[in-house]
């Protein structure tokens, strides 16, 4: 119990970093490294039943509209953080007309809700800025973040993560997989969604989206409440008036990438099948 308590004490000391692309400090136990391999698992086990159901990527013209706003934000999310072309970006959508949602996992796991589109009668714009929204997220690691949170409620994962005993390595994987999981249910903090906030419509705008389109979505979003499905997006991320006034207020700043006329480069996702990554 004293070396547990020693491990954790270290832990805690250990665990206060300075964001790269914010320059936020945040409490971070778990590796962007680890994040990324744990998310990827778990990407797997929450897209599974959909896809066994045949609820997956079955709507080949929303797909392909999806598919193709996503690849015009990556590029100017690999400009913010280069290293990041070379993750493993994915986006899949969810038939779930119930349910209006989004999420990007650490690494670029993506996932879309056809409630998001049909529900909001959303434009391309204002999926941009949703799209654009999550990204942001992964970027300021923000579910890298949130998984140290998660794994921090368990007493004991915490020590188990960073022991090599072999009797722990498996438990400590799976604990990681599910906090990646519980971690997309998490509210993130103000802080959070200021920064996703500030670099997603910074994204959609230089990837040629209209930044007003900011404004008109969490107003839709706003309409909506409380009559989405059980994972709605406002569940975690909360549109107070201070938030579209703050994002009403960065619109004309973001107007020059907006209008910029240079050529808007395109990542083209390569199709994936669902597999777990190897152990």
């Amino acid at each position: 119990m004293r070396k547990f308590g020693v491990v954790l004490l270290l832990l805690l000391l250990a665990a206060c970093e300075t964001n790269p692309v914010t320059g936020r400090k945040q409490f971070i136990v778990v590796s962007e490294d680890q994040a990324i391999t744990s998310s990827s698992q778990a990407y797997v086990q929450m897209l599974q039943p959909y896809q066994q159901k045949g609820k997956l990527d079955n709507d080949p013209a929303l797909t392909a509209r999806i598919v193709a706003i996503t690849e015009r934000l990556i590029p100017p999310a690999i400009a913010y953080r280069p290293e990041t072309k070379d993750w493993d970006w994915s986006v899949k959508v969810i038939d779930d007309p119930k349910t209006v949602n989004a999420w990007c996992m650490a690494g670029g796991k993506m996932a879309f809700y056809s409630g998001l589109a049909l529900t909001l009668k959303a434009t391309d714009d204002e999926i941009a800025q949703v799209m654009g929204h999550e990204i942001a997220h992964a970027l300021a690691k923000h579910q890298t973040e949130q998984m140290s949170r998660a794994m921090a409620t368990q007493l004991g994962v915490n020590a188990i993560a960073i022991l090599t005993d072999a009797r722990y390595a498996k438990m400590a994987q799976q604990a990681a997989s599910a906090a990646a999981m519980v971690a997309i249910d998490l509210p993130n903090s103000r802080d959070a969604e200021s920064e996703a906030d500030r670099i997603g419509i910074e994204l959609a705008a230089k990837a040629g989206y209209d930044p007003a389109a900011a404004v008109t979505l969490w107003q839709k979003m706003a309409q909506v409440s409380g009559s989405a499905g059980k994972s709605d997006f406002l569940s975690t991320h909360p549109a107070p008036e201070k938030r579209m006034e703050a994002l009403a207020a960065l619109g004309p700043q973001m107007m020059p990438y907006y209008q910029d006329k240079s050529p808007r480069p395109v990542y083209k996702l390569k199709p994936q099948p669902l597999v777990a990554p190897a152990k």
